[in-house]
């Protein structure tokens, strides 16, 4: 039995302070919702809570689909590497970047030398997407999504060299005999109205899955508790979003996550789903729900 757990979109603050020149372009308005409303939500507190409750658990493995930072402001990175160490050592951690991660465009440089322990293979290096990490029977799957975009949009993008390399990756995970999880930050499905803050080449990533397959898509972004279920080449692909694990309030769901117990029986796998959060009207951390996904 392997337990996975999934949390994503802590937005780590408080906000360190900027220089002028640091808040040009996009960040300016970053910078002024943080301060007039999500700093209000997105609460520290909160956060360190749902990590105790999921370590509590002793999950074999933490996943973190990305977005622990607000604006990729320099003095966001050093804080933030903190907080990876204390979720859990790098070997028992997977971080993929969301689009906050890469606020700007130059922000990915920084990406390596603060969170590159949590997001290498265990046969490539840090900032190779797609990378493949192989825990027991569980082969964690890390792709991208994170780009700078204009302001007002909070789109991502895979991009073409990694919808390339992925389904050969899936194929020889497939042929080990492994339990695939891919991690990703943007959902492969969005709502229309939601089109600002979408995958751009969802449809894409949607045929390489229906073709090659995997048994589950963990992601983050929309900040609520979601489940659909992709077409798979002989069943469907549960690819599940969990909310802000660090939101007391917002538009989102109140922060949450989930606990994956996957199991071979046989020739097939099973995976059942706990969510432990917050309730609205109360401060206590509690079960929400178990559900088995369909495999």
């Amino acid at each position: 039995m392997f337990l996975l757990g999934h949390i994503s979109d802590p937005h780590l603050g408080p906000m360190p302070s900027a220089k002028i020149r640091e808040l040009a372009g996009k960040r300016v308005l970053g910078y002024m919702n943080w301060h007039r409303r999500r700093k209000t939500f997105h609460r520290g507190e909160v956060l360190s809570r749902i990590v105790s409750d999921l370590k509590a658990h002793h999950p074999s493995h933490i996943a973190v689909t990305g977005d622990i930072l607000n604006l990729a402001l320099p003095g966001e990175f050093a804080p933030s590497r903190v907080w990876l160490d204390t979720v859990g050592p790098a070997h028992d951690v997977t971080f993929v970047p969301g689009n906050h991660d890469a606020y700007v465009r130059k922000a990915a440089r920084e990406w390596h030398s603060h969170w590159g322990d949590f997001m290498k293979g265990d046969t490539t290096g840090p900032d190779q997407f797609p990378f493949v990490r192989r825990r027991g029977d569980v082969a964690l799957i890390g792709l991208s999504s994170a780009v700078a975009t204009a302001p007002f949009m909070a789109t991502g993008k895979i991009g073409a060299p990694q919808l390339h390399a992925l389904p050969d990756i899936l194929d020889k995970l497939a042929a080990a005999g492994l339990f695939r999880v891919i991690l990703i930050h943007h959902p492969p499905i969005t709502k229309p109205q939601h089109r600002f803050k979408r995958l751009i080449d969802a449809a894409k990533f949607r045929e390489v899955l229906q073709k090659h397959g995997t048994e589950l898509v963990l992601h983050g972004h929309d900040h609520i508790n979601s489940v659909v279920y992709l077409e798979g080449p002989s069943a469907k692909i549960p690819a599940v979003g969990v909310p802000s694990a660090s939101a007391f309030g917002g538009e989102g769901d109140l922060a949450a996550y989930n606990l994956y117990t996957i199991a071979k029986q046989g020739n097939a796998w099973s995976c059942k789903a706990l969510t432990r959060g917050f309730h609205q009207g109360s401060d206590l951390i509690e079960e929400m729900g178990r559900r088995e996904l369909m495999i």
